[in-house]
């Protein structure tokens, strides 16, 4: 049985719409509606156009114009005369010589002249978000286009209004998906940051008050439960650069903690007895064998373990996998004397 031409019409379509549906890109979409839909009507030059909501176009893809004359005439076109018309309603139109119509304000300079002319609106959920304009259907001089090529193109655009929707919805995915990786990188900087801040404080404030300012912080950019616990006073503060490294020790303590072991609760105890002071951290995370081969190697024990001798202490670290971890920090005030 012989093909007939609406079959073989609408096996265009069907092509072109599976071409389509394998791109996502937004401007790439359009591009391929405009050269479908001025291939499947028979036309010399098409455009498709979606307006930006401020009386122009965010879009206006052009197809038959060579580069050289796209560039000649200018900036996009705005939403007047028969360009405007086709986005007011979702009615298409046709005409035999689109310079007769009373809409027909006259080519920008370079343009190339039309006669013939069909627009076709693109409607999705009762709102006009876009349109196709094809000019000079081929053929011999004064032919127009046809009842079949309106049809053609008005069903091209309940497939460009799926298109359309799809490939801004990707867009806007990828623009949501780098949002998102750059407020990972922000909080990722931020939280790196937030543990290289000195202990500045720490001398005028006090240690106590200084690691609750520093868990404060903690806890509201890494969404942790983290709690310091204070027991005692002193008779005597150590001095400046003994309190900066304890708060150090205790700084570190805490970042492993949040950094690695993925505990739920974080506690931070400080307790301090006549010319004794002991800072304990401790977390409900994973865990590891402290008493392993790779435990000296681990979350930087070595350099707290220095720093807490460094000033007269001492640093004991236990822990037990799938339990947690306790690091605890003791220094003889006395000694300091």
């Amino acid at each position: 049985m012989a093909e007939t031409l609406d079959s073989r019409a609408l096996g265009a379509v069907s092509d072109v719409v599976v071409t389509i549906a394998a791109e996502h890109r937004f401007e790439p979409v359009l591009e391929q509606l405009a050269d479908a839909a001025r291939q499947l009507a028979g036309a010399r030059y098409a455009a498709i156009g979606v307006p930006d909501g401020e009386g122009g176009f965010s879009h206006f893809i052009t197809s038959g114009m060579t580069q050289k004359q796209y560039d000649a005439i200018g900036e996009l076109p705005r939403q007047h005369g028969l360009l405007g018309a086709m986005l007011e309603t979702a009615e298409s139109h046709r005409f035999p010589n689109i310079q007769k119509h009373p809409r027909f304000e006259g080519w920008p300079d370079e343009h190339p002249n039309m006669r013939s002319f069909l627009g076709v609106p693109i409607a999705s959920q009762g709102d006009v978000i876009g349109a196709f304009y094809l000019t000079d259907k081929k053929g011999p001089r004064g032919a127009v286009f046809s009842d079949a090529d309106l049809e053609l193109i008005e069903t091209l655009s309940a497939h460009a209004a799926v298109a359309i929707d799809n490939a801004r919805l990707y867009e806007r995915s990828r623009e949501l998906t780098v949002v998102e990786e750059r407020n990972r990188s922000a909080m990722a900087e931020m939280r790196s940051l937030i543990f290289e801040l000195r202990p500045g404080d720490v001398v005028a404030d006090g240690l106590a008050v200084t690691l609750q300012k520093h868990i404060d912080v903690l806890r509201r950019v890494y969404g942790t439960e983290i709690e310091l616990k204070l027991d005692g006073a002193p008779q005597r503060s150590p001095d400046a650069a003994v309190q900066r490294e304890i708060f150090r020790i205790a700084q570190e303590a805490i970042a492993n903690a949040l950094k690695h072991s993925g505990a739920e609760h974080v506690r931070v105890y400080l307790e301090e007895r006549r010319n004794h002071l002991r800072v304990t951290i401790h977390d409900d995370g994973c865990g590891f064998d402290a008493e392993g081969p790779q435990a000296r190697r681990r979350l930087g024990l070595i350099s707290m373990r220095e720093r807490a001798e460094e000033i007269g202490g001492a640093m004991e670290v236990r822990s037990e996998p799938r339990v947690g971890t306790t690091v605890t920090m003791e220094i003889d005030l006395g000694s300091q004397a």
